[in-house]
């Protein structure tokens, strides 16, 4: 079939939809002339690549040459990559969930020639079922409407656009910045806790790590143990589910159940970037193995499955893919991930299969009782189902034995898996989760640095690949632009709020993890421009987009979900870089941002989780330890190791031990140009607020100062 507009686009997503019948355009002005030009109205279907039920909608009606027919005639029809198009598809999924209730992708909005929007959903089946209208009914109904009702409708987009405006409109009102909201914030998780499964309130199950992110830092700053334990819990039960990838590690996106058994199987980098820090964060606090087994699960992952040759990170893989190599395009949910008990047997052996079996739950007719699609019948999801003590002695086995041996027969299962038909990669570079990815792998270095040393190197070799990366492809040092997207040598779409937030927190925690202030001075800089792009500087906070977009709304975004939010993170980042640099205007607009959210925060603070950690972290003492000596002194390694040791989350780790990072912090702080070496010892200067204790050079003295 002839190909139509998007065959020269770089999405992923958008080139899977360039043999459609559909007359598609991408988004922009060639598209919206024609909408005026013709005077029709717009069809704006948003999705990703790796989006299981926008695969069904294309099959069953972008596929179709009768729909294509009805689309071509009556609309201009225009695909979004919600990935690249974030802004886009924030404003039409305000309006999505505002007239139904509900949301998701793929989503289907119809708009008039002005981008307003006037009638939309998600998923539209072909035909009608369950008392719905089928697409093709719904495309009649919506082009007659527009011949005869047509006036009706463009009163209804502008007045719906008008209502929206009002609703997300973020101004400081006379809601103040009240301490409580954290604690109301804490009960609200509390009385949603599913203290049996873990988790948060019922199938399904999604990880949303900034909620990690909130309890651990509360549990810290009010000295809560249950905001802990709810947190290590829920963590422990999802590594033992289904939802974890047991033999190539890494999370699928989310559980259709309540015990993260059957999971939705695609894998998206923003979801390994945040669950990594949660593991890391919990075996930090805790020092339990299984913690770090599980993010050295996901960083072999992202190493092995999505990492670009030269260190950037791809975005996704597919949750659906063929389960018969020789029709690659009959595919279906999980077939790359899931096993019938005879393939087990064939790979391990009856008897190790046997083993296996017992340990990760599975049965000779499969393990999920109810499959209403039939794709998972008579087949096995993997889970942790019975601990190894168990199975060792159901089969009387030395249960160290049995755990080498399991592990073996992982390694021979994912070498078995490796043969299938993969499911898609999505191989584009999104700055945005590039900046997630770089944090989790800087605070991997950082966290592992002294027990496990390897390990940490390695974190850290990925993590600077990668900023380099993102700084080489991404960034334009002569405008100091930020791009969002690169792929296949292409760089594309100025960056948003969440890149320049994201990368500047990469480069805050790079910072943490090296010591090499010239990350906080790029930190500064992403910063700077962030302020030129997106502060509004009379209401506070941030826009998720620039001025001038092709856009109906500018939205300020504070809803933390399976990202965290522009505006989250940029608090953070203010917040951290005026405790390292004492520049007061950094956590001045820090404070003009979380005042414009104060209603927000008080009323609805669930919402966002990661801005109460940012609000915490204004409120928290300022702790500072700064740390002075030669780079290359083995005691100066060792204070730093005792300062970084505990979960501080409030405290800023800063060392002075190459001339360059002197002369910049004593530009910065003036007070730390005295903090030297003690009688040619390297010292530890612990401090609140850049008041400082006596400098201690003894691991021991530094330790009873910070216990």
């Amino acid at each position: 079939m002839q190909a139509n507009r998007l065959i020269h686009e770089k999405s992923p997503y958008l080139l899977q939809h360039a043999h459609n019948p559909v007359d598609w355009y991408p988004w922009g002005e060639e598209a919206f002339a024609k909408a005026r030009a013709e005077n029709k109205p717009i069809f704006l279907s948003i999705g990703y690549s790796t989006c299981h039920w926008c695969h069904v909608m294309e099959r069953e009606s972008f596929e179709s040459e009768a729909i294509g027919e009805l689309l071509n005639r009556h609309f201009v029809s225009i695909k979004v990559d919600r990935e690249e198009r974030p802004d886009v598809d924030r404003i039409y999924m305000t309006f999505v969930q505002a007239t139904t209730g509900s949301g998701g992708w793929p989503m289907s909005v119809w708009l008039t020639p002005d981008l307003k929007p006037f009638y939309g959903g998600t998923y539209f089946a072909p035909d009608a079922r369950y008392g719905r209208p089928g697409f093709s009914s719904v495309l009649e109904q919506l082009a007659q409407a527009w011949l005869t009702k047509r006036e009706q409708l463009l009163a209804s987009s502008e007045a719906m656009i008008d209502q929206i405006g009002r609703a997300v409109e973020v101004r400081p009102d006379t809601s103040v910045l009240n301490p409580e909201a954290l604690e109301s914030a804490f009960h609200y998780f509390r009385r949603s806790f599913d203290s049996k499964l873990g988790g948060f309130g019922g199938a399904p199950k999604f990880p949303r790590p900034v909620v990690f992110d909130f309890l651990l830092r509360y549990h810290a700053f009010a000295k809560n143990p249950e905001a802990l334990e709810m947190t290590l819990f829920t963590l422990r039960e999802m590594a033992k589910g289904g939802m974890h990838d047991h033999l190539g590690g890494g999370f699928h996106r989310y559980s259709v159940d309540d015990r993260w058994f059957v999971p939705h199987f695609e894998k998206m980098l923003y979801d390994q970037a945040q669950l990594a820090v949660s593991y890391l964060e919990a075996y930090q606090i805790t020092q339990e193995s299984a913690f770090l087994t599980t993010f050295e699960g996901i960083f072999r992952y992202i190493s092995r499955d999505l990492t670009h040759p030269e260190g950037g990170f791809y975005s996704a893989e597919d949750a659906d893919s063929a389960p018969d190599p020789a029709q690659p395009k009959e595919k279906s949910e999980g077939a790359f991930y899931i096993w019938s008990y005879a393939e087990l047997v064939e790979t391990l052996g009856p008897e190790r299969a046997e083993w296996f079996a017992h340990r990760y739950g599975c049965e000779e007719e499969g393990n999920v009782a109810h499959d209403p699609h039939g794709e998972f019948t008579g087949r096995n999801i993997l889970s942790e189902a019975n601990p190894i003590e168990s199975t060792a002695r159901r089969y009387s086995l030395d249960p160290e034995k049995l755990k080498s041996d399991l592990a073996a027969m992982r390694d021979d299962l994912l070498t078995a898996r490796a043969r299938r038909p993969r499911p898609h990669l999505d191989d584009k570079i999104l700055t945005a989760w590039n900046g997630l990815m770089i944090s989790a792998l800087a605070r991997g270095a950082r966290i592992l640095a002294e027990k496990h040393p390897e390990i940490a190197q390695k974190c850290l070799d990925s993590a600077l690949r990668a900023a380099d990366f993102v700084a080489k492809n991404l960034y334009d040092s002569e405008t100091r632009t930020l791009y969002r997207r690169w792929r296949e040598g292409e760089r594309a779409i100025p960056g948003f709020l969440d890149d320049y937030a994201f990368f500047a927190q990469a480069q805050i925690d790079l910072y943490e993890a090296t010591f090499d202030s010239g990350r906080l001075q790029m930190a500064l800089d992403l910063t700077t421009r962030m302020f030129e792009l997106f502060e509004d500087r009379e209401n506070g906070a941030f826009f998720s987009s620039g001025a001038g977009a092709d856009l109906v709304l500018r939205l300020k975004e504070d809803y933390d979900g399976a990202e965290p939010s522009g505006n989250s993170v940029a608090v953070l980042n203010l917040l951290r870089l005026a405790g390292y640099t004492g520049m007061n205007e950094l956590r001045d607009t820090a404070l003009d941002a979380l005042r414009a959210f104060a209603k927000r925060l008080t009323e609805q603070g669930p919402t966002a989780p990661l801005m109460l950690a940012a609000w915490m972290h204004d409120v928290a003492p300022k702790g500072q330890i700064v740390i002075a000596g030669a780079a290359e002194d083995a005691r100066l390694k060792a204070l730093v190791d005792e300062a970084r040791r505990r979960f501080r989350p409030f405290t800023a780790v800063i060392v002075l031990a190459r001339d360059e990072d002197r002369e910049r912090f004593a530009r910065w702080v003036p007070a730390l140009a005295g903090m030297a070496p003690v009688d040619g010892a390297p010292a530890a200067y612990v401090c609140e607020n850049f008041t400082c204790q006596l400098p201690v050079t003894n691991v021991d003295e530094l330790a009873k100062l910070l216990d």
